[in-house]
């Protein structure tokens, strides 16, 4: 059994000394630690017995570095709350204990530590102190253990109990990607980059390539340690130093993440649930510039307050927008802290609910709040809300590797959730494109009412073009989901797809008399000029005469024709009959096959068509381009 314990509580409340009697590790690393006598960072200390082996993370308890101690806190899965049996709660006590709630940490053990320095009335003051504090959270039945690091009271009776709670402690299965947050990194002489970190999910193996984040560098894992032991393989849980090839301790800072690549989000604005402390002096405002501490990083950040008042008052909760000054890692259902910008203290803390959130305007309000108390829900329950992430990506659908890094899931879990959202019919996967199945059947909805009112619109027309139909139904959508429905269109019978338009399958096109007139003019024409038509405004204007109609609609009927293939368009002013022109290409390649002479030029060509020069040459360019002939210096090879 692998847990971490963390130290909470108040400057020179004796938590390094507690550590130290318990485990026989001095936690203060730094020369200056060893010169004030007091923690400024973090320090780490181990404790194995039995079949339990308990990590302790020691935090500093000085105002100034309470950053520190929340660098700490992330991935510690008991508390070990530290009060001074001769002082009591003091105000880093309280914030201390207001962060470990609001982080969720499990439980823990409190200790009142420099018990031989109090009598027994300021011994049990600092019990009623203490009951108060922890009233109606997650410590209230925690045990409750009076000990003295000098004299070794109650020490083994504490670590008893240690080990007691690190048994109860509850692990589900772990369906998450490796993720290490950074809390060190540092230079080993003749091995490069170590970083330390709680591993909080997944495995990290020897060998194995990590992405570090911010920034995506892909790394190679050179050594393992977990707890000062090399191994191959680090697990969930446990305390982990990594070397790592290929780069600088210097490129790589506190607050980094080393992840699988691609498991995690690299966001600036996410959305998230908060709950304000009740002694927040103003609470939570639209537009102020907070600390957010999230893992082991810290980022300055504003806030927009998802509601119509803008603000959250001291002791509420409610949803927030952070737009965060550098971007950091994080997933659905991180915990982090919330602390004022200068000076700093402790309002608020939560969890991320949309990792990766597209800023949110006051009108979208009434569609993103129920999707994100449905987020939130989720957290609260170890839920994995797939669909709810899928309806929020609305007409532009989500992959599943933008799932896999919003939620860090493993893909195989993440591709069982989404098997079983398919079977229930809550989702649709559009060629890789996942969508709600309310929305994919409101895409083929309003993709089939486009192309009805283009009919009604230009009912001459043939249908509506591709790019037309995407612009207008499709435009903030993937192209892969595009296709998905008109596809699925298509197979329905729906509509059809004829060159480079879409139209209703159950279109028929109906000329008025004066449209019938003026194409029965057109055809006559063309038929009657053979291999020599005329221009193109000529014919419409001849038609327009004998019909009635403009030119313009005239243009129209004339387009029917071209789309019927009764008509080839040779040059913008040149149409010919395609029989016509498909008779003289088989007389021109039965020439040259009779003759055994494949070559001809302008002038044989004319002779041939019974032409002149102004038709020969579009002609044969048109041959050339539809692979009938080929140029060759001044003749044609017919092919």
């Amino acid at each position: 059994m692998e847990i971490i314990v963390g130290t909470a509580g108040h400057i020179d409340h004796g938590k390094t000394a507690l550590v130290k009697a318990l485990t026989g590790t001095d936690t203060d690393r730094l020369p200056e630690e060893k010169l004030r006598g007091i923690t400024i960072d973090l320090g780490f200390a181990e404790l194995q017995s039995d079949d339990v082996h308990i990590g302790f993370v020691d935090v500093p308890g000085h105002e100034r570095f309470v950053k520190n101690m929340l660098a700490g806190a992330s991935g510690i899965d008991l508390v070990l709350l530290v009060i001074a049996a001769d002082e009591g709660v003091m105000p880093q006590t309280r914030e201390h204990f207001d962060i470990c709630r609001l982080l969720r940490i499990g439980g823990g053990v409190i200790v009142l530590t420099k018990s031989d320095l109090a009598d027994p009335d300021t011994l049990e003051l600092a019990k009623l102190e203490t009951a108060d504090l922890v009233k109606n959270s997650l410590l209230e039945n925690a045990p409750v253990f009076s000990v003295s690091s000098r004299t070794g009271e109650g020490i083994t009776e504490l670590r008893d109990a240690l080990v007691r709670a690190a048994k109860g402690v509850q692990r589900g299965n772990d369906i998450h990607e490796a993720r290490l947050p950074i809390d060190r990194s540092f230079s080993v002489k003749g091995f490069g980059a170590v970083v330390t970190g709680t591993l909080a999910s997944g495995e990290i193996a020897e060998g194995e390539e990590l992405e570090l984040l911010p920034g995506g560098q892909k790394l190679r894992v050179r050594g393992i340690q977990t707890h000062g032991t090399a191994t191959r393989v680090a697990q969930a849980g446990r305390r982990t130093a990594v070397n790592l090839a290929g780069i600088s301790h210097d490129e790589i800072t506190r607050g980094m993440t080393l992840s699988s690549p691609g498991a995690l989000s690299v966001t600036q604005v996410f959305d998230g649930w908060v709950e304000v402390l009740p002694d927040s002096p103003r609470g939570l405002k639209s537009r102020q510039r907070v600390r957010v501490h999230l893992g082991t990083a810290e980022v300055l950040a504003r806030i927009a307050v998802l509601n119509n008042a803008q603000t959250i008052q001291p002791g509420s909760d409610g949803h927030v927008q952070f737009r965060l000054e550098s971007p950091v890692a994080c997933t659905h259902g991180d915990r982090f802290i919330v602390r004022t910008y200068s000076p700093q203290r402790t309002i608020a803390g939560g969890s991320v609910l949309d990792p990766v959130a597209p800023r949110h305007r006051r009108s979208d309000l009434i569609n993103v709040l129920p999707e994100l108390r449905q987020l939130a829900e989720a957290v609260d329950r170890g839920e994995h809300p797939i669909e709810v992430f899928v309806r929020m990506a609305r007409e532009r659908g989500v992959r599943s590797s933008d799932l896999r890094s919003r939620m860090g899931l493993r893909s195989d879990v993440l591709g069982a959730l989404i098997q079983t959202a398919k079977s229930k019919g809550e989702i649709v996967d559009a060629n890789g494109v996942l969508v709600s199945k309310a929305m994919f059947d409101g895409l083929k909805l309003k993709a089939l009412a486009a192309v009805e009112a283009h009919h009604r619109a230009d009912k001459l027309a043939r249908g509506v073009p591709r790019e037309t139909l995407r612009e207008r139904v499709f435009k903030h959508s993937d192209g892969d989901l595009f296709r998905a429905v008109t596809g699925t269109l298509e197979r329905d019978g729906k509509i059809f797809f004829d060159q480079d338009v879409f139209k209703l399958a159950s279109h028929e096109t109906k000329l008025t008399p004066a449209e019938t007139i003026a194409r029965d003019e057109l055809r006559t024409i063309y038929v009657n000029a053979g291999l020599a038509p005329p221009k193109l405004d000529d014919a419409l204007s001849e038609a327009s005469i004998k019909s009635g109609l403009d030119p313009k609609a005239a243009r129209k009927v004339f387009q029917l024709l071209v789309n019927g293939g009764e008509l080839i368009s040779v040059t913008p002013e040149f149409y010919f009959r395609s029989d016509v022109v498909n008779s003289l290409t088989a007389n021109i390649r039965e020439m040259a096959r009779v003759s055994g002479d494949a070559m001809i030029d302008v002038a044989k060509f004319k002779e041939i068509a019974g032409i002149s020069r102004k038709y020969a040459i579009p002609l044969l360019e048109y041959f050339d381009h539809s692979r009938v002939t080929r140029r060759v210096g001044d003749k044609r090879q017919i092919l």
